[in-house]
């Protein structure tokens, strides 16, 4: 299974527009984050976890040229706004399958009316399979799928595990009974957004005691913001096991 980091960054990413915050001023291009998302190769298959607003520059950057299905993990616009961005693919490879919630499916077909229309539809739009999904073992091919549901505040969110990885962006907590699908990873995904506690997401603290608890074999910090700090700063202060993602970083399991 090969993994490709495609954005590391929440939902203004880094550098934020504007900004002068010393980490959105640094040239370290390990501090230059798009908006997270991820692209699992297992199988035969490219999966894709969430499409955000960046999505045609990560793809371009990556030499991304399939997408086989499209998982997403909740509706907010910093991990769905890149839909249309789908467009050659579908060209190429006709309808793209897409899975997520019922409640977040209903929110695309509002913002994307244009997509998701029944008739009159403009040509050139692209098509989906729709796939609904709940908190239910799914298939992509081959492929596994097992959702972990965590929260976002108060918004249920859907990880992912796919053989021994699981990748959870946006979560604040995670009920016990989830947990117990995270166990004996070779890599976990987890989102640590700053180092100040946060309403609705994983602070650093918060990511590693969830790490300990967890046990993998190794993690990755993603859906960070510039007030964590500097990349090669930070990733000196964690355990040997725990490393901070970058954008277009790839790993194999």
């Amino acid at each position: 299974m090969n993994i490709t980091f495609l954005g590391t960054g929440t939902s203004q990413g880094i550098p934020i527009i504007g900004s002068n915050h010393p980490v959105c001023l640094s040239q370290n291009p390990k501090d230059k984050r798009l908006r997270s998302s991820v692209l699992v190769q297992s199988d035969g298959s490219d999966i894709l976890i969430d499409c955000g607003p960046d999505f045609r520059q990560q793809a371009l950057r990556a030499d991304c040229n399939k997408i086989d299905a499209v998982l997403f993990t909740h509706e907010h616009s910093d991990h769905t706004a890149g839909l249309d961005d789908l467009r050659p693919f579908y060209f190429r490879q006709g309808n793209i399958p897409v899975y997520a919630e019922k409640r977040v499916m209903e929110a695309l077909k509002i913002r994307f009316n244009y997509i998701f229309k029944k008739e009159n539809k403009y040509p050139g739009v692209l098509t989906f399979d729709v796939n609904y999904i709940s908190n239910e073992v799914f298939y992509i091919s081959k492929t596994k799928i097992i959702p972990v549901k965590v929260y976002h505040h108060n918004l249920p969110v859907f990880g992912f595990r796919i053989k021994n990885f699981a990748y959870i962006t946006d979560a604040k907590t995670i009920p016990e009974i989830e947990i117990k699908k995270l166990k004996s990873l070779d890599v976990l995904v987890i989102n640590a957004l700053r180092q100040e506690p946060h309403i609705s997401h994983f602070n650093m603290q918060e990511a590693l005691d969830f790490i300990k608890l967890v046990k993998p074999k190794k993690c990755f910090l993603t859906h960070i913001s510039h007030h964590l700090g500097f990349h090669e700063e930070v990733e000196r202060l964690l355990p040997k096991n725990v490393f901070l993602a970058y954008d277009n970083l790839k790993i194999s399991i």
